[in-house]
């Protein structure tokens, strides 16, 4: 996920039909020059090569049921979009979804030349790139590991999991080492975590906030969501959580 605003002017963008890397290309309606998806970078057309690069912002795979509880106030997007049947939206777990089949086949749809076996292709990763280091966590490694300190190019972080396996956040430390996830609120909607000496601090979109004195906020991490594949190939000198 991307802001859109480059010098104060706000992109439209839109798919072009075009893969690089078995990753899509986008393209910007004011220029038509098309865009890295993975690394928000114009390659092609008048932009390209103009040292612009869009910004990356926060992002959370996670469960709508999970996602409502925590932010009952929250819009959505009208499945009758004018584009596509409403019928058309089913669940992704759902074989009659019109990508079913291509997210449980265990390898990419289309050419991807630089490929690793760790993990499987088609495992799903948090990827984080920060000061020139990139790191992906399989979604397995975060299962089981629900509170997860690291460092990564000299920062200091935690990634937490509340689900099995998803809704995982990264946010940076400050010499904290987090422990146990704690739930509370209506139906335990919201999530805590506590630091070394047991003080809790509220998981928020943007920030960890310290209970006690909310003025300490521990900012949240940039992130992808992708498939290892896609991260792989954008990112060949990575490491993988558990595995270097």
């Amino acid at each position: 996920m991307y802001s859109t605003k480059i010098d104060g002017e706000v992109l439209e963008f839109g798919t072009s039909g075009l893969l690089f890397r078995s990753n899509k290309l986008m393209y910007d309606r004011g220029t038509k020059s098309l865009w890295h998806q993975f690394t928000g970078e114009p390659v092609l057309g008048k932009l390209a090569h103009a040292g612009i690069k869009l910004k990356v912002l926060p992002v959370v795979l996670t469960t709508w049921g999970d996602w409502l509880a925590s932010h009952p106030d929250t819009t959505v997007l009208d499945i009758d979009t004018g584009l596509y049947r409403p019928a058309l939206y089913v669940p992704e777990s759902d074989p009659q979804s019109i990508y079913y089949g291509v997210r449980r086949q265990p390898v990419a749809s289309f050419p991807v030349w630089q490929k690793s076996d760790r993990p499987p292709e088609k495992s799903e990763v948090l990827g984080l790139n920060i000061n020139g280091e990139a790191r992906a966590y399989p979604r397995e490694s975060l299962a089981r590991q629900s509170v997860l300190n690291d460092s990564l190019g000299g920062q200091d972080l935690v990634v937490i999991t509340p689900g099995d396996g998803t809704g995982a956040r990264a946010y940076q430390r400050s010499g904290q080492e987090f422990t146990t996830i704690q739930r509370y609120g209506d139906g335990e909607a919201k999530v805590t975590v506590a630091d070394q000496s047991g003080g809790a601090w509220r998981v928020e979109e943007d920030a960890l906030v310290n209970f006690a004195d909310p003025s300490q906020r521990l900012d949240r991490l940039p992130s992808h969501v992708a498939y290892w594949f896609g991260w792989y190939a954008f990112h060949t000198a990575t490491s993988v959580y558990g595995q270097d």
